[in-house]
C-alpha cells in the first residue's frame, strides 16, 4: 500500500455519490427535527429550556444516539494512538472510560435529575453556592473548548484535499458553526441520529474488508510489533493511572450532564448510559483493529492520519464513499456538541444571563467559541493526544474531587471552602508546568500535583462529618 498521498484522487463519482447522499440525510433530520419543534406551543419553541436541552423530551433511542456519537469525535487521536502503541489505547481511551461510564448510571443520574437546572455549573451553585458556580462555570469553559476535535475535523479535510491545516480547520468549522445555529441542540440530536449509524458502519465496514483481505487478528500478531501487543504501550503506571483520572473526568463532563437533564425521566438516562456502554466497547474494538490492520500494512505512514490514508485504499469504490463520510460523521457528532457546550456555558452560566436569555445571545457566544477554537487549536499543530492530556487533565485535576464530594455530602461544603481547593489546584497545574518547561523540575506530572492541592483543603471537612456520623 502507499503511504503518503492525497485521498482525493482515490476517489470516484460512486465514492462521491455516496458521501453526498450521507451529507444530505444528515441536512434532512434537521430538517424534521425543526419540523417537529413547529408543533410545539409558541412558549415552548422560544425558551431557553427548548434551545438548550430539546425541552427535556429525549427519548431512550434518541438519547443512546446523541450520547454515543458525541464520544467519538476525536477519531484521529484514538486512531493514531493505536497506530502507535497497540492495545494500550483499549485500554486507556476504552476500558478507564467504560468505568467511568457505570459510576455515572449507577451513582450520579439519579442525584442530577433531583435538580431542576440546565447546566453542571447551575447544579454546583444549588448544591454549593453562587462562588462555585462561577468557577465551575469557568472550568467547563476550558475543557469544553472542542481543540481536538476541531484539529481532526481539519486533519479529515487536510487529508482529502490538501492545504494547510489551519484553513482546512476553519472551513469545517464554519460549517457546523452554520448547522448549530439555525437549530440550537435539537439541530445537534437529530444529525447525531444520522451520524450515529454511519460512524458505526464506517469503522466496521474497515474491520470486515481488512479481515478479508490480510486475515484475522492473529496475522497482526505476527505483524506488529511485541510493544504494540503490551497493555501498557512501554509507560510507566503513573502515565496509566494519569488517562484513569482522565477518564473519569466523565463525572463532571457538561456534555454528560446536558443528556441527563434533557432525557424525558431518569430510567431513559440510567439505561441509555447502560445500552452506550455496550455500543462503545464495539466502536474501540473496530478502531483499535482497523489502526492495528493499518500499522501492519502501512509501517512508514504519517501516524495522524494513516488509518483514513489505509480505508481509502482498502476500501472498493462506493464503500470508500460511503466510510469516508461516516469518518466525517464521527468527527462532526463531537464537534457540533461541544461547539453549541461551550457556547452555553459562555453565555447562559458565565454572563449570567439566565433570567433575560435570548437565542441570539447563545448564537453570538457560538460564533466566538468557534472562531477561538480555530486559532488555539492551531497551537497544538494538529496533535489531538496533546490536547486531551493537556486539557483534560486539567479539569479532572481540578474539579473532580471537588464535586463529587458535593454531591455526596450536599450543602456540607461551604462556597469558599470549593473555590480555594480549585484555585490551590488550577494554580499547582499551572506552576508545575512552567517549572518543567523552564527546567527538568520532576517526572511527576502537573495532574497529579492539581488533584493533590485540590483535595487538601477538603479533607478537613469530610473528616469531620465523617466523625459526627
Amino acid at each position: 500500500m502507499v503511504s503518503h498521498t492525497t485521498l482525493i484522487q482515490f476517489l470516484n463519482a460512486y465514492d462521491w455519490i455516496a458521501f453526498s447522499l450521507v451529507l444530505l440525510i444528515t441536512f434532512l433530520s434537521i430538517i424534521f427535527g425543526q419540523r417537529l419543534k413547529e408543533k410545539l406551543p409558541a412558549t415552548e419553541k422560544a425558551g431557553a429550556l427548548e434551545l438548550l436541552l430539546m425541552g427535556r423530551r429525549l427519548t431512550l433511542p434518541l438519547f443512546v444516539a446523541t450520547l454515543v456519537a458525541t464520544w467519538y469525535g476525536g477519531i484521529f487521536g484514538v486512531t493514531t494512538l493505536a497506530y502507535e502503541k497497540g492495545i494500550y489505547n483499549f485500554i486507556t481511551q476504552g476500558v478507564f472510560w467504560y468505568l467511568s461510564y457505570l459510576i455515572f448510571a449507577l451513582f450520579l443520574v439519579k442525584k442530577i435529575r433531583k435538580h431542576d437546572v440546565m447546566s453542571l455549573a447551575e447544579l454546583a451553585r444549588h448544591l454549593i453556592g453562587p462562588k462555585a458556580e462561577k468557577v465551575t462555570a469557568v472550568l467547563n469553559f476550558l475543557n469544553l473548548l472542542p481543540l481536538a476535535y476541531t484539529i481532526s475535523l481539519g486533519l479529515f479535510l487536510q487529508a482529502l484535499f490538501g492545504g494547510d491545516l489551519f484553513t482546512n480547520t476553519a472551513i469545517g468549522v464554519g460549517i457546523v458553526t452554520f448547522y448549530s445555529l439555525w437549530g440550537g441542540f435539537r439541530a445537534v440530536v437529530f444529525s447525531d441520529v444520522v451520524q450515529f449509524f454511519f460512524m458505526i458502519l464506517s469503522v466496521l465496514l474497515i474491520v470486515i474488508f481488512s479481515w478479508n483481505q490480510f486475515g484475522s487478528p492473529l496475522w497482526l500478531m505476527e505483524q506488529l510489533p511485541e510493544t504494540h501487543l503490551d497493555w501498557t504501550g512501554g509507560e510507566s503506571m503513573s502515565v496509566l493511572f494519569i488517562w484513569g483520572f482522565i477518564a473519569l473526568s466523565t463525572l463532571v463532563d457538561p456534555n454528560f450532564y446536558q443528556r441527563c437533564l434533557a432525557a424525558k425521566n431518569e430510567a431513559v438516562a440510567r439505561k441509555g448510559i447502560l445500552i452506550s456502554i455496550g455500543i462503545w466497547i464495539a466502536f474501540d474494538c473496530c478502531t483499535t483493529l482497523g489502526a492495528l490492520y493499518a500499522r501492519a500494512a502501512i509501517p512508514e505512514a504519517n501516524p495522524q492520519n494513516a488509518y483514513l490514508q489505509y480505508a481509502i485504499q482498502l476500501l472498493p469504490q462506493g464503500i470508500r464513499g460511503l466510510v469516508l463520510a461516516g469518518i466525517l460523521a464521527t468527527i462532526l457528532s463531537t464537534l457540533d456538541s461541544y461547539l453549541f457546550n461551550a457556547a452555553t456555558c459562555a453565555s447562559y452560566d458565565l454572563l449570567k444571563l439566565k433570567e433575560r436569555f435570548k437565542n441570539w445571545h447563545h448564537h453570538l457566544a457560538l460564533i466566538f467559541v468557534s472562531a477561538f477554537s480555530v486559532v488555539a487549536g492551531s497551537y497544538f499543530e494538529g496533535n489531538v493526544v496533546e490536547v486531551w492530556k493537556t486539557l483534560g487533565s486539567f479539569s479532572a485535576a481540578t474539579l473532580l474531587f471537588p464535586l463529587l464530594t458535593s454531591q455526596c455530602f450536599p450543602g456540607k461544603i461551604s462556597d469558599r471552602r470549593f473555590c480555594w481547593a480549585v484555585a490551590f489546584g488550577c494554580i499547582g497545574v499551572v506552576s508545575w508546568r512552567i517549572l518543567n518547561h523552564l527546567t527538568t523540575f520532576s517526572d511527576i506530572d502537573p495532574f497529579y500535583i492539581g488533584l493533590l492541592l485540590t483535595t487538601l483543603p477538603l479533607l478537613p471537612g469530610i473528616l469531620r462529618l465523617k466523625l459526627i456520623e
